[in-house]
């Protein structure tokens, strides 16, 4: 049993779908089934049960979710103490981010950090804000990053950022952006919205909430894992979705978007830590690096 193969079963266990989790993980999907595989053949148990095109975590996988988490949490500790003995001349940081942040924030910032610490090496991987927030909080990546709300007392949060959201829509929904939208305005739009669990999904909940709405009372057509899907959606014509202005402003300049006029508040782009894990020589010199670091 290796170290990665339990941040592959892990990757899976909370997203329940591999290809997500490959896609997280910068893996091939074939990688990944073959990580679970060899799994469950060499302790002859089923970590999933496979339902149809769906996962489901069996009872074993179910337990042993939990004793994975403790000890990809021991080696990253245990990592934490020799790259702080190394100083900043050799490590290891893992790190989590969700898809806006993890997309389009975090890689010129990463880029300056490599540019600045070339011993040091980084680990991303891709989630929504409930899943950054749980493996920050069960200790596999040192810090996360996040644009959603969370509510979990033993996460520090510290803002790093602002973001703009806009509501767009596809060309023929283009008359969203010449008139005032109302509750119904609002029910005659179909919907694209990320799965649950996305701060993006969130912002939308909360700007039809200004309206007096629930999901429940608006036609949504598609839920879409990544927000380049949901882009993508929108620029062929199925509907609206609220999106960072960092996915669509492509699309908008390109004329096959168009921003409703519907004014949405900024949201913050915040860094998570455990408040009781110390930080490794690698995750301290990133955080002091992002104060540092200009944006691009």
């Amino acid at each position: 049993m290796t170290l990665e193969q339990l941040r592959i079963f892990i990757a899976v266990a909370e997203r329940l779908h591999f290809t997500q989790a490959a896609q997280a993980l910068g893996l091939t999907q074939s990688a990944v089934s073959a990580a679970i595989g060899a799994l469950e053949s060499r302790y002859a148990v089923d970590l999933f049960h496979r339902v149809g095109r769906h996962v489901e975590l069996s009872a074993a996988g179910a337990a042993f979710l939990t004793e994975a988490r403790d000890v990809l949490a021991a080696a990253a500790h245990a990592e934490a103490t020799f790259d702080d003995l190394a100083g900043l001349r050799r490590g290891r940081l893992a790190l989590m981010g969700s898809q806006t942040i993890a997309t389009y924030w975090l890689p010129p910032r990463l880029l300056a950090f490599r540019n600045a610490c070339p011993g040091i090496a980084v680990d991303l991987s891709i989630g929504n804000t409930r899943q950054v927030a749980e493996a920050v909080a069960a200790g596999t990546v040192e810090l996360g990053f996040v644009e959603g709300d969370i509510d979990n007392p033993v996460l520090e949060r510290t803002a790093v950022d602002d973001d703009r959201l806009v509501l767009v829509v596809g060309r023929p929904y283009a008359w969203a952006g010449d008139q005032a939208l109302g509750p119904d305005e609002f029910r005659r739009l179909p919907w694209i919205l990320r799965e649950p669990g996305s701060g993006t999904r969130a912002a939308t909940e909360a700007l039809l909430a200004t309206r007096g709405l629930e999901l429940g009372d608006v036609s949504v057509v598609l839920e879409l894992p990544s927000n380049e899907a949901v882009r993508t959606a929108v620029e062929a014509g199925a509907g609206a979705s609220v999106l960072s202005l960092m996915v669509v402003s492509t699309g908008l300049k390109a004329g096959m978007l168009t921003a409703a006029a519907c004014a949405l508040p900024t949201r913050r782009f915040s860094r998570l830590r455990h408040r009781e894990r110390r930080l490794g020589g690698g995750a301290r010199a990133f955080v002091s690096a992002l104060k540092e670091t200009p944006a691009p």
